[in-house]
Protein backbone atom coordinates (compact mmCIF):
# COMPACT_ATOMS: atom_id res chain seq x y z
CA UNK A 1 0.00 0.00 0.00
CA UNK A 2 2.33 2.11 1.55
CA UNK A 3 5.41 1.69 -1.15
CA UNK A 4 3.48 2.88 -3.48
CA UNK A 5 2.82 6.25 -2.86
CA UNK A 6 5.88 8.09 -4.19
CA UNK A 7 6.12 8.25 -8.23
CA UNK A 8 9.07 6.83 -10.32
CA UNK A 9 11.52 8.46 -11.86
CA UNK A 10 11.96 11.57 -9.10
CA UNK A 11 15.20 12.95 -7.64
CA UNK A 12 16.13 12.27 -4.05
CA UNK A 13 17.20 15.24 -2.56
CA UNK A 14 21.42 15.27 -1.80
CA UNK A 15 21.32 16.99 1.28
CA UNK A 16 18.66 14.67 3.97
CA UNK A 17 19.98 11.01 3.37
CA UNK A 18 16.45 10.28 4.74
CA UNK A 19 14.35 12.30 2.58
CA UNK A 20 12.07 10.77 0.38
CA UNK A 21 12.17 11.27 -3.81
CA UNK A 22 10.33 14.42 -4.85
CA UNK A 23 6.61 11.93 -5.94
CA UNK A 24 5.29 13.33 -9.33
CA UNK A 25 3.56 16.85 -9.04
CA UNK A 26 -0.43 17.44 -10.50
CA UNK A 27 -0.40 19.58 -13.60
CA UNK A 28 -0.70 22.65 -11.65
CA UNK A 29 3.00 21.45 -9.98
CA UNK A 30 1.60 20.87 -6.25
CA UNK A 31 2.05 17.46 -4.70
CA UNK A 32 0.64 15.71 -1.42
CA UNK A 33 3.41 15.55 1.69
CA UNK A 34 3.29 11.78 2.62
CA UNK A 35 4.69 10.24 5.45
CA UNK A 36 6.24 13.81 6.35
CA UNK A 37 8.62 13.17 3.48
CA UNK A 38 10.84 10.96 5.49
CA UNK A 39 11.83 7.47 4.19
CA UNK A 40 11.89 6.06 8.37
CA UNK A 41 8.77 7.52 8.71
CA UNK A 42 7.69 5.47 5.78
CA UNK A 43 9.01 2.89 6.85
CA UNK A 44 6.88 2.99 10.61
CA UNK A 45 3.93 3.25 8.29
CA UNK A 46 4.21 0.52 6.43
CA UNK A 47 4.98 -1.69 9.54
CA UNK A 48 1.84 -0.11 10.98
CA UNK A 49 -0.28 -1.14 8.25
CA UNK A 50 0.77 -4.22 8.41
CA UNK A 51 0.05 -4.98 11.87
CA UNK A 52 3.99 -5.79 12.40
CA UNK A 53 4.06 -4.85 16.17
CA UNK A 54 8.55 -6.00 15.87
CA UNK A 55 8.85 -3.57 13.06
CA UNK A 56 6.79 -0.82 14.68
CA UNK A 57 9.00 -0.99 17.47
CA UNK A 58 12.31 -1.24 15.28
CA UNK A 59 11.58 1.50 12.84
CA UNK A 60 10.48 3.67 16.32
CA UNK A 61 14.42 3.82 17.32
CA UNK A 62 15.00 6.90 16.11
CA UNK A 63 11.75 8.88 17.04
CA UNK A 64 10.10 9.63 20.69
CA UNK A 65 6.60 9.22 20.18
CA UNK A 66 6.19 10.95 23.84
CA UNK A 67 7.32 14.38 22.68
CA UNK A 68 6.84 14.15 18.88
CA UNK A 69 3.85 14.75 17.48
CA UNK A 70 4.43 14.94 13.92
CA UNK A 71 5.39 11.13 14.31
CA UNK A 72 2.34 10.01 16.21
CA UNK A 73 -0.19 11.93 14.08
CA UNK A 74 1.51 9.64 10.74
CA UNK A 75 0.89 6.51 12.98
CA UNK A 76 -3.15 8.34 14.19
CA UNK A 77 -3.79 7.74 10.49
CA UNK A 78 -2.98 4.02 9.51
CA UNK A 79 -5.83 2.08 9.29
CA UNK A 80 -6.49 -1.02 11.48
CA UNK A 81 -3.78 0.50 14.31
CA UNK A 82 -6.62 -0.47 16.54
CA UNK A 83 -6.69 -3.56 15.39
CA UNK A 84 -3.23 -4.20 16.55
CA UNK A 85 -1.78 -2.01 19.24
CA UNK A 86 -4.40 -2.71 22.16
CA UNK A 87 -2.41 -6.54 21.86
CA UNK A 88 0.79 -5.29 21.40
CA UNK A 89 0.13 -3.58 24.90
CA UNK A 90 -0.44 -6.75 26.13
CA UNK A 91 1.86 -8.62 24.70
CA UNK A 92 4.81 -6.31 26.19
CA UNK A 93 3.26 -5.38 29.72
CA UNK A 94 6.19 -6.29 31.62
CA UNK A 95 8.21 -4.15 29.87
CA UNK A 96 6.74 0.17 30.85
CA UNK A 97 8.02 1.74 28.12
CA UNK A 98 6.78 -0.69 25.30
CA UNK A 99 3.32 -0.60 27.23
CA UNK A 100 3.18 2.87 27.45
CA UNK A 101 4.16 3.17 23.94
CA UNK A 102 1.80 0.89 22.39
CA UNK A 103 -1.01 2.46 24.59
CA UNK A 104 -0.23 6.18 23.17
CA UNK A 105 -0.31 5.07 19.67
CA UNK A 106 -3.55 2.69 20.59
CA UNK A 107 -5.40 5.89 22.33
CA UNK A 108 -3.95 8.49 19.68
CA UNK A 109 -5.84 6.36 17.05
CA UNK A 110 -9.20 5.85 18.57
CA UNK A 111 -8.93 8.97 18.78
CA UNK A 112 -8.63 9.55 15.34
CA UNK A 113 -10.89 6.54 14.19
CA UNK A 114 -13.95 8.09 16.84
CA UNK A 115 -13.74 11.32 14.75
CA UNK A 116 -14.16 9.21 11.21
CA UNK A 117 -17.15 7.82 13.40
CA UNK A 118 -18.60 11.31 13.95
CA UNK A 119 -17.54 12.52 10.46
CA UNK A 120 -16.92 16.75 10.57
CA UNK A 121 -21.04 16.85 9.83
CA UNK A 122 -22.43 19.62 11.92
CA UNK A 123 -23.50 18.25 15.06
CA UNK A 124 -27.18 17.84 14.49
CA UNK A 125 -26.91 16.07 11.32
CA UNK A 126 -24.78 13.20 13.27
CA UNK A 127 -26.62 10.00 13.60
CA UNK A 128 -27.64 8.15 16.84
CA UNK A 129 -25.28 5.33 15.91
CA UNK A 130 -22.60 7.61 14.79
CA UNK A 131 -22.51 9.35 18.23
CA UNK A 132 -22.70 6.23 19.84
CA UNK A 133 -19.51 5.17 17.96
CA UNK A 134 -17.57 8.25 18.53
CA UNK A 135 -18.10 8.44 22.12
CA UNK A 136 -17.10 4.09 22.52
CA UNK A 137 -14.02 4.84 20.85
CA UNK A 138 -13.21 7.89 23.04
CA UNK A 139 -13.83 6.21 26.16
CA UNK A 140 -11.33 3.50 25.08
CA UNK A 141 -8.72 6.22 24.33
CA UNK A 142 -9.31 7.99 27.22
CA UNK A 143 -8.43 5.01 29.08
CA UNK A 144 -5.16 3.88 27.15
CA UNK A 145 -4.03 7.65 27.09
CA UNK A 146 -4.25 8.09 30.82
CA UNK A 147 -2.19 4.98 31.51
CA UNK A 148 0.11 5.96 28.88
CA UNK A 149 0.51 9.31 30.62
CA UNK A 150 0.96 7.34 34.00
CA UNK A 151 3.65 5.38 32.86
CA UNK A 152 5.42 7.63 31.52
CA UNK A 153 4.78 11.00 33.09
CA UNK A 154 7.10 12.82 31.20
CA UNK A 155 5.24 12.39 27.65
CA UNK A 156 3.55 15.28 26.64
CA UNK A 157 1.47 13.72 23.55
CA UNK A 158 -0.64 11.54 25.79
CA UNK A 159 -2.08 15.42 26.86
CA UNK A 160 -2.68 16.76 23.76
CA UNK A 161 -4.66 13.83 22.64
CA UNK A 162 -6.70 13.97 25.99
CA UNK A 163 -7.45 17.47 25.84
CA UNK A 164 -8.93 16.40 21.50
CA UNK A 165 -11.03 13.05 23.57
CA UNK A 166 -12.00 15.33 25.89
CA UNK A 167 -13.26 18.06 24.07
CA UNK A 168 -15.37 15.43 21.81
CA UNK A 169 -16.98 13.90 25.05
CA UNK A 170 -17.49 17.48 26.45
CA UNK A 171 -15.56 16.76 29.26
CA UNK A 172 -15.96 19.25 32.15
CA UNK A 173 -14.08 22.64 31.77
CA UNK A 174 -12.22 22.04 34.86
CA UNK A 175 -10.88 18.63 33.43
CA UNK A 176 -9.98 20.07 30.38
CA UNK A 177 -8.01 23.41 31.96
CA UNK A 178 -6.01 20.21 33.80
CA UNK A 179 -4.89 18.47 31.31
CA UNK A 180 -3.72 21.61 29.45
CA UNK A 181 -1.95 22.72 32.61
CA UNK A 182 -0.38 18.83 32.24
CA UNK A 183 0.43 19.09 29.00
CA UNK A 184 2.19 22.85 29.70
CA UNK A 185 3.97 21.70 32.41
CA UNK A 186 5.81 19.09 30.55
CA UNK A 187 6.29 21.49 27.32
CA UNK A 188 5.53 25.16 28.45
CA UNK A 189 5.69 26.41 24.45
CA UNK A 190 4.20 23.06 22.42
CA UNK A 191 2.72 24.33 19.84
CA UNK A 192 0.61 21.14 19.32
CA UNK A 193 -0.80 21.26 22.70
CA UNK A 194 -1.72 25.58 22.00
CA UNK A 195 -3.24 24.22 18.35
CA UNK A 196 -5.28 21.93 20.48
CA UNK A 197 -6.50 24.92 23.10
CA UNK A 198 -6.98 27.06 20.14
CA UNK A 199 -9.61 24.75 18.61
CA UNK A 200 -10.76 24.09 22.24
CA UNK A 201 -11.93 27.84 22.59
CA UNK A 202 -14.12 28.22 19.27
CA UNK A 203 -17.35 29.19 19.72
CA UNK A 204 -18.53 25.73 17.74
CA UNK A 205 -17.24 24.25 21.16
CA UNK A 206 -18.69 26.11 23.51
CA UNK A 207 -15.90 29.17 23.57
CA UNK A 208 -15.99 32.43 22.46
CA UNK A 209 -15.26 34.66 19.77
CA UNK A 210 -11.91 36.34 20.17
CA UNK A 211 -10.40 33.80 23.06
CA UNK A 212 -8.26 31.74 20.56
CA UNK A 213 -6.77 35.19 19.32
CA UNK A 214 -5.95 36.56 22.74
CA UNK A 215 -4.26 32.72 23.69
CA UNK A 216 -2.43 32.51 20.60
CA UNK A 217 -1.32 35.86 20.91
CA UNK A 218 -0.21 35.93 24.48
CA UNK A 219 1.28 32.07 23.36
CA UNK A 220 3.81 33.75 20.74
CA UNK A 221 4.55 36.84 22.70
CA UNK A 222 6.57 34.12 25.05
CA UNK A 223 8.22 32.69 22.76
CA UNK A 224 11.76 33.27 21.34
CA UNK A 225 12.29 34.32 17.51
CA UNK A 226 12.20 31.77 15.45
CA UNK A 227 9.54 29.27 17.28
CA UNK A 228 6.90 27.70 15.60
CA UNK A 229 4.47 28.46 18.12
CA UNK A 230 3.78 31.50 15.86
CA UNK A 231 1.71 29.12 14.12
CA UNK A 232 -0.81 29.26 16.51
CA UNK A 233 -1.70 33.12 15.81
CA UNK A 234 -1.86 31.68 12.09
CA UNK A 235 -4.39 29.16 13.40
CA UNK A 236 -6.86 31.31 15.22
CA UNK A 237 -7.16 33.50 12.61
CA UNK A 238 -7.97 30.50 10.40
CA UNK A 239 -10.67 29.18 12.70
CA UNK A 240 -12.00 32.98 12.98
CA UNK A 241 -12.40 32.94 9.44
CA UNK A 242 -14.31 29.19 9.90
CA UNK A 243 -16.75 30.25 12.39
CA UNK A 244 -17.19 33.81 10.26
CA UNK A 245 -20.38 34.25 8.20
CA UNK A 246 -17.86 36.60 6.29
CA UNK A 247 -15.48 34.86 3.55
CA UNK A 248 -13.22 38.68 3.56
CA UNK A 249 -13.37 38.61 7.14
CA UNK A 250 -9.80 38.80 7.97
CA UNK A 251 -8.71 40.60 4.86
CA UNK A 252 -7.96 43.65 6.92
CA UNK A 253 -4.71 46.16 6.92
CA UNK A 254 -4.20 44.98 10.73
CA UNK A 255 -4.59 41.19 10.07
CA UNK A 256 -2.50 41.44 7.41
CA UNK A 257 0.33 43.41 9.37
CA UNK A 258 0.10 40.77 12.45
CA UNK A 259 0.34 37.42 10.67
CA UNK A 260 3.27 39.39 8.18
CA UNK A 261 5.50 40.08 11.49
CA UNK A 262 4.06 36.69 13.10
CA UNK A 263 5.83 34.89 9.96
CA UNK A 264 8.52 36.70 10.14
CA UNK A 265 9.84 36.06 13.85
CA UNK A 266 8.44 32.30 13.39
CA UNK A 267 8.98 30.40 9.98
CA UNK A 268 10.54 32.45 7.83
CA UNK A 269 13.15 34.21 11.03
CA UNK A 270 16.60 32.28 10.67
CA UNK A 271 16.48 30.71 13.45
CA UNK A 272 13.71 28.57 12.63
CA UNK A 273 14.41 24.92 12.78
CA UNK A 274 13.26 22.96 9.84
CA UNK A 275 12.22 19.85 11.93
CA UNK A 276 10.20 16.87 11.04
CA UNK A 277 7.06 18.28 9.68
CA UNK A 278 7.90 21.87 8.89
CA UNK A 279 5.65 21.89 5.51
CA UNK A 280 2.97 22.09 8.38
CA UNK A 281 3.93 24.98 9.76
CA UNK A 282 4.39 26.52 6.43
CA UNK A 283 0.92 25.40 5.02
CA UNK A 284 -0.70 27.06 8.36
CA UNK A 285 1.14 30.37 7.66
CA UNK A 286 0.33 30.24 3.85
CA UNK A 287 -3.84 29.74 4.32
CA UNK A 288 -4.09 32.08 6.44
CA UNK A 289 -1.79 34.92 4.23
CA UNK A 290 -3.55 34.21 1.54
CA UNK A 291 -7.15 34.84 2.99
CA UNK A 292 -6.01 37.62 4.52
CA UNK A 293 -4.64 39.06 0.96
CA UNK A 294 -1.42 39.39 2.30
CA UNK A 295 1.93 39.25 -0.01
CA UNK A 296 3.68 37.23 2.21
CA UNK A 297 2.04 34.58 0.75
CA UNK A 298 4.51 34.59 -2.00
CA UNK A 299 7.48 33.81 0.01
CA UNK A 300 5.72 30.86 1.76
CA UNK A 301 4.54 29.24 -1.22
CA UNK A 302 7.87 29.81 -2.44
CA UNK A 303 9.86 27.58 0.26
CA UNK A 304 7.05 25.09 0.12
CA UNK A 305 7.39 24.40 -3.44
CA UNK A 306 4.50 22.92 -4.11
CA UNK A 307 3.96 20.86 -0.83
CA UNK A 308 0.31 20.74 0.44
CA UNK A 309 -0.44 19.06 4.19
CA UNK A 310 -3.51 17.86 4.82
CA UNK A 311 -4.00 20.54 7.21
CA UNK A 312 -5.36 23.06 7.80
CA UNK A 313 -6.80 22.76 4.04
CA UNK A 314 -9.91 20.02 5.11
CA UNK A 315 -11.31 23.18 5.65
CA UNK A 316 -11.99 24.04 2.16
CA UNK A 317 -14.34 22.36 -0.14
CA UNK A 318 -11.67 21.42 -2.34
CA UNK A 319 -8.22 21.67 -0.77
CA UNK A 320 -5.95 20.97 -3.74
CA UNK A 321 -7.76 23.51 -5.87
CA UNK A 322 -8.18 26.45 -3.14
CA UNK A 323 -3.93 25.41 -2.32
CA UNK A 324 -3.27 25.92 -6.57
CA UNK A 325 -4.98 28.79 -6.32
CA UNK A 326 -3.55 30.79 -3.98
CA UNK A 327 -0.17 29.51 -4.78
CA UNK A 328 -0.61 31.11 -8.35
CA UNK A 329 -2.24 34.50 -7.04
CA UNK A 330 1.01 35.00 -5.00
Amino acid sequence: MFGKLFGRGAERPGADPHALPVPRRQKNGTYRLRALGDARVLALMEAADAGDWGAVKAALAPFDLGREQAILGQLTDVDGVEEWAVRAAEEDKDDKELRATALLISGARHVSWGWEARTSARAVDVSRDQWQTFYERLRIAEEHLLEAAELRPDWVTPWRHLLTSGRGMSVDDSVQDARLAAGLRRDPLNPDIHLEWVSHLQPRWGGERGQALEFARKAFAAAPDGHPLGCVVAMAHIEDWVESDERDCLQQPQIRAELREAAERSILHHAYERRLGWQGDYNMFAMALSLAGSSTASNVFRELDGVITEWPWTFMADPDKAYARFRKAF
